[in-house]
């Protein structure tokens, strides 16, 4: 009978540790940086911002594969690295007029 519990609680230990581990799996967000009011960070290739206070990111760029945000002092601007059809550039964004899809330094910002 003893044998039998040990056996039993050996085996929900195991299931229970591996439930914690995939609980646990880290994220694939990288390059976080910081501005006054905003986080950037890349994941899944492309450029994501959320507020400091918390909330849903949203998602800066598609299409090709960015890296390494920047904010500006004013925080208005994230630089970064872009690579669309093969080549690969730093770019610009401005955060007060950008919409879905829309490439660094083709938005005005005039705020």
């Amino acid at each position: 009978m003893t044998g039998r519990f040990v056996l039993v609680l050996a085996a929900c230990l195991v299931f229970a540790g591996g439930a914690l581990a995939a609980d646990d799996a880290p994220l694939l967000l990288q390059s976080p940086t910081l501005s006054r009011t905003e986080v950037a960070f890349t994941y899944g290739g492309y450029l994501w911002s959320v507020p400091r206070e918390g909330g849903d990111a949203r998602q800066l760029t598609t299409g090709g594969h960015e890296s390494s945000p920047i904010f500006s002092p004013d925080g208005k601007w994230i630089a970064f690295a872009g690579e669309y059809d093969g080549n690969r550039d730093v770019y610009i964004i401005c955060l007060l007029y950008t919409s879905f899809g829309q490439r660094g330094g083709q938005i005005p910002c005039h705020r």
